[in-house]
């Protein structure tokens, strides 16, 4: 009888239908990968197998398998949407403290600062220094200190990089004399509670290849302080030889402190006075006010003092058998022992892909070949039905003869 066959085939292109209505209710789910239902004959063997008869018994479902294929890429301009352009998984911590594994780059900021999803679980990266130097290859939830303001931080070096006119006249060599203000400029120095110490550096030629250097501190004349001297070679560098700079002594209502001075790049060439580079290392206390995400998955805040800090760096993880993943909804995986266990690495190197912030990966389904699909599996639906009509027609016959 046919009935076992025709009702196997009804059950497979039913899950088959169901697989399909699946992909096509979520084409528009981000993250999501598509599935396929793939089948399987049926046979019956005879006990004396080697001189039986094999039988076709009908199909079964052999497995439904997702396709981990490339999403296209969409961009919203959402700072903490992120988007995988490559191989690799989100590692996620569930609110249950099971991991999980994603593709969906939809977070957010918790009110502790915790980057999550939508299901609470945390984005988990490796921990780095302000710089964004990786600290350790284990990874921890990334967090952002957007409660408490960052502290302040103290000046303690000055670099500068300027070039004195080499064709200045010397001093007290002219009439009138050249004012100690024609070559000099000024920067904004910070004690350890972050309180604004104004610096002021003048520069006056008193001989040939060397300069004195004024310093004047919180508003102070730079003509009452006492000089030092800076020396120039031949070709217009500086002759570290000669020159020995002191530390810089400031002062604000805190106390008092030193910071260095690093002039290694200043030069004297016959041309302009000019100021390239001014800057210190000090800064006031800053609140968080955004952040970026880099290709190679280093998490920049960024805060209203205009410090940037890194927080730490997006892990990807990898299987050796994607396939044998768990699904377990909202756009989150499971290891399992046929998947095998997670391999992590940074984004962007060896097989793993790069990211990119304010984008998310679309649904790779493909609708038009998912309806192709469907109808398909409609018809084969029909076919099996028609096989059961038929057979119950052939054992009515049977029945009904006299």
């Amino acid at each position: 009888m046919a009935f076992q066959q025709g009702l196997s085939g009804l059950n497979s292109a039913s899950k088959n239908l169901d697989v399909i209505g699946h992909n096509i209710a979520n084409g528009n789910t981000v993250g999501m990968k598509s599935s396929r239902t793939e089948f399987a004959e049926v046979y019956a063997s005879s006990v004396n197998a080697a001189g039986g008869v094999n039988q076709g018994i009908g199909v079964s479902v052999a497995a439904v398998t997702q396709a981990f294929t490339q999403g296209n890429i969409t961009i919203t301009g959402s700072d903490l949407d992120i988007a995988i352009n490559g191989a690799g998984f989100f590692e996620l911590t569930n609110p249950d403290g099971t991991l999980s594994y994603s593709r969906a780059g939809m977070f957010k900021l918790d009110r502790e600062g915790n980057i999550v999803n939508n299901d609470g679980s945390q984005l988990m990266g490796y921990p780095t220094d302000a710089d964004g130097n990786r600290l350790s290859y284990n990874t921890v939830a990334l967090t952002l200190p957007t409660a408490s303001p960052i502290p302040a931080q103290q000046t303690s070096t000055i670099t500068a990089e300027f070039n004195l006119d080499a064709r200045a006249p010397i001093w007290n060599s002219v009439t009138p004399n050249t004012p100690l203000t024609t070559y000099g400029t000024s920067l904004v120095a910070f004690d350890q509670q972050g309180i604004e110490v104004p610096v002021t550096m003048a520069f006056r030629k008193v001989a040939n290849n060397s300069w004195e250097v004024y310093t004047g501190v919180n508003g102070a004349d730079p003509a009452l302080s006492t000089p030092f001297t800076v020396n120039f070679l031949p070709d217009g560098s500086l002759d570290t030889a000669t020159t020995t700079i002191p530390p810089l002594a400031l002062s604000s209502v805190n106390g008092a402190f030193n910071a260095t001075i690093d002039f290694s790049n200043i030069s004297q060439f016959g041309t302009a006075f000019g100021v390239t580079m001014l800057d210190q290392d000090g800064y006031r206390p800053g609140q968080f006010v955004g952040l970026k995400i880099g290709e190679d998955g280093v998490v920049t805040g960024q805060y209203s003092n205009g410090e940037t800090r890194a927080a730490g760096q997006v892990a990807l993880v990898n299987f050796r058998n994607a396939q044998g993943l768990q699904p377990m909804g909202g756009g989150s995986w499971s290891a399992t022992f046929a998947s095998g266990d997670p391999v992590r690495g940074e984004p962007g190197t060896g097989n793993y892909g790069s990211l990119r912030a304010g984008a998310l990966e679309d649904s790779n389904v493909d609708i038009t070949a998912e309806l192709v699909n469907m109808m398909t599996a409609q018809r084969a639906y029909q076919a099996n039905a028609q096989t059961i009509k038929t057979q119950d027609q052939v054992l009515s016959t049977l029945l009904n003869m006299r």
